[in-house]
């Protein structure tokens, strides 16, 4: 069977294979989804602070179509 090395918590520890890919799954799964959070809260907190500079809070539609006009 194949092993392989993983750092846990600092200590290099040796596992199976497929338990190594699991693991490095699991760590690209949490900062995918962190990195996407990041952008989304970042896209909610421009279009609001975009939808109420004049005053009036509007979608983030009537927004981008006020500053055509």
């Amino acid at each position: 069977m194949s092993k392989d090395v993983i750092n846990v918590d600092g200590n290099d520890v040796v596992v199976r294979d497929d338990t190594a890919n699991a693991y490095r799954g699991v760590n690209w799964a949490i900062t995918v989804s962190l990195i996407a959070l990041t952008i989304m809260i970042l896209f909610a907190v421009v279009f609001f602070l975009r939808a109420s500079t004049d005053g009036k809070i509007e979608s983030p539609a009537q927004a981008s179509n006020s500053n055509t006009r």
